[in-house]
């Protein structure tokens, strides 16, 4: 695409979506703004931006993609609810209908969701793979248990798929999560007690974190952690959030079949995050794969030109396999 970012984004077919390609934060002050994609990828983002904004128009020109979770009444109760939605992103396959579907959950540190990078191009994968995907935009930021209004927002999206399955051309009990670093929790943290138990809903057939974090007993840090910081995340003190689900390899007995993926390198979440919960699910008997690329530090996305390009494809077909 020889368009920049600034025309890409603004087309009226995305508008809903647009202003979340990356959640809370307002592109059009950074220098990439009016770059174009093969500008943006050579020098900030590896990921195939290209490819997952096609596959975002293709489905908005279906007339039927774009869901909001709340109701406007209800995101006047609470703000940080507007603009949670799902996307659908269904897969042309000839086997898409009776595979799983994906949810898929992009990360963003909590304060942000990068649909962008970790979002579109993803689900554009997955699509190509045969996979019917639906990409949730959640709420961030907030003041009081954020954990636990996105494990809400996770419930909105399989009750709005199930209500929805005929024309989702989805089976709701069969789905699949994926989620990156922030979003990498999120699906780890919907395995526990807290997650879809608490709400009478399936558990996925598999999960995938990619580059999650996963522990707050890593290290002291969480002990140095501003109270304030901690209700907001947890609606807790860091000291109780250790002893409770939100401690994932202490709480992982809910897992389905899980396959991790992340790089050596990682900057922002130490790999040891990955390895204490394949450890943990190991020995649990829970089947687990673990891959670690050798490059390519945190945000590799869909891997497009590093060590991790494929790992869409080993996911899907290490899942088949079982």
């Amino acid at each position: 695409m020889g368009n920049t970012l600034c025309e890409l984004l603004s087309d009226p077919r995305i508008a809903k979506i647009a202003p979340d390609a990356i959640r809370r934060w307002d592109l059009s002050r950074e220098p990439f703004w009016n770059k174009t994609l093969p500008e943006i990828r050579a020098q900030y983002f590896s990921s195939n931006i290209a490819g997952g904004m096609e596959r975002l128009y293709a489905a908005a020109d279906t007339g039927e993609w774009y869901y909001p979770l709340y109701s406007e009444a209800e995101c006047a109760a609470e703000p940080d609810r507007e603009g949670v939605n799902v996307v659908w992103l269904p897969s042309s396959g000839a086997a898409a209908d009776e595979r799983p579907f994906i949810l898929l959950v992009p990360g963003g540190g909590f304060v942000n969701v990068w649909n962008l990078t970790e979002g579109w191009p993803v689900a554009a994968q997955f699509n190509d793979l045969g996979y019917h995907v639906f990409i949730l935009t959640y709420q961030v930021g907030g003041k009081d248990g954020l954990l636990k209004k996105n494990m809400e927002d996770f419930a909105r999206a399989m009750r709005l798929i199930a209500a929805n399955a005929e024309q989702f051309h989805v089976k709701p009990d069969r789905y699949i999560t994926c989620g990156f670093s922030a979003g990498g929790y999120l699906i780890c943290l919907w395995n526990t007690a807290l997650g879809y138990p608490a709400y009478g809903l399936a558990k996925p057939r598999a999960c995938f974190p990619v580059y999650p974090g996963t522990s707050m007993k890593l290290d002291d840090s969480y002990k140095e952690m501003d109270p304030d910081e901690a209700f907001a995340l947890y609606g807790c003190s860091a000291e109780e959030a250790a002893e409770s689900e939100y401690e994932i390899p202490e709480h992982s007995n809910g897992f389905p079949p899980t396959a991790l993926f992340l790089a050596a390198g990682d900057e922002l979440v130490d790999p040891e995050n990955s390895k204490m919960l394949a450890r943990a699910l190991e020995k649990l008997g829970i089947p687990c794969r673990l891959e670690i690329g050798p490059e390519g530090g945190h945000g590799f996305a869909d891997g497009t030109g590093m060590c991790m390009d494929g790992w869409t494809k080993r996911a899907v077909s290490w899942f088949e396999s079982l």
